[in-house]
């Protein structure tokens, strides 16, 4: 089926799976030249993010590996193994998080006052340099397969590759935050900071390397449906396990609501737009 597969959208596919990834380094900036984040406009971000990811992974990507599985294997059987694949996503995202401990967790949310703290504890450099690391290993390991659900997208549907690859960056920015402040302010080097936030993000065009090379090689009616419910499962976890409960952690509980409404409805416009 790869071979089916215009260069154009293959090189289009790691396009937005770059963009999405290495929007980290944006996160690095806003922590370096922003004098305070402005948490209610990331947190109403952070929910919309989580309403286009919610939205697109239910009504579209489930819909699509449904649609797929049952051309394949017949109704009941096609249905059956797409809502396996989907709670497969959930379980191996659900895997990644009990692998990373809590404390270099990226899922594992953190105050507002727990990061002004560290970035009044310049004192205590050594711990503050080990969590910018851990955390940005840790980051590292959960875009990835945020790289294989932005890459397969964008080979299946452009659009729908345009919107998640959207998604994804808006919720990667805060997790450049996590690695480069720690860095920052432990070694005061802005570029090691910035670097190591950015280099986090590189695991996302790695997972759709992965994905072009060991499993687009494969893909037919089969596996593509397998893969599609894998990666709706992934972005609901991510979506209910870390934007969710970043968005209220710094901001208002209705912020967040209205930021999910809203990514949900833009999405639902997107998708009739192209209908």
């Amino acid at each position: 089926m790869s071979s089916d597969i215009p260069d154009s959208v293959i090189l289009f596919a790691f396009g937005l799976t770059m963009f999405a990834g290495l929007s980290t380094g944006i996160g690095a900036a806003v922590a370096f030249f922003a004098k305070k984040t402005n948490t209610r406009l990331l947190s109403t971000a952070l929910g919309f993010s989580a309403g286009v990811m919610i939205y697109v992974s239910m009504i579209e990507i489930f819909q699509k590996s449904k649609e797929s599985l049952i051309s394949e294997l017949g109704e009941a059987q096609g249905y059956t193994a797409a809502v396996l694949a989907f709670f497969g996503g959930i379980f191996l995202s659900a895997i990644i998080d009990k692998l990373v401990p809590s404390g270099q967790n990226p899922h594992e949310q953190v105050s507002l006052s727990e990061i002004s703290d560290v970035q009044n504890a310049v004192k205590r450099q050594k711990a503050l340099y080990r969590m910018g690391i851990f955390s940005a290993i840790a980051i590292a390991i959960h875009n990835f397969p945020e790289g294989l659900a932005t890459f397969f997208s964008a080979i299946e549907d452009p659009a729908l590759g345009i919107s998640v690859a959207i998604a994804v960056a808006i919720h990667n920015i805060p997790e450049g935050i996590a690695v480069s402040i720690p860095v920052f302010y432990s070694t005061e080097n802005r570029k090691k900071a910035f670097f190591l936030s950015f280099m986090s993000g590189l695991a996302e065009p790695v997972g759709a390397l992965f994905g072009f090379f060991f499993l687009l090689p494969f893909f037919n009616g089969l596996t593509f449906g397998i893969t599609f419910g894998i990666v709706a499962g992934i972005m609901v976890f991510i979506s209910l396990d870390e934007l969710l409960p970043t968005a209220e952690q710094y901001g208002e509980h209705h912020l967040t609501i209205y930021g999910l409404i809203a990514g949900m409805a833009v999405m639902a416009v997107s998708l009739l737009l192209f209908v």
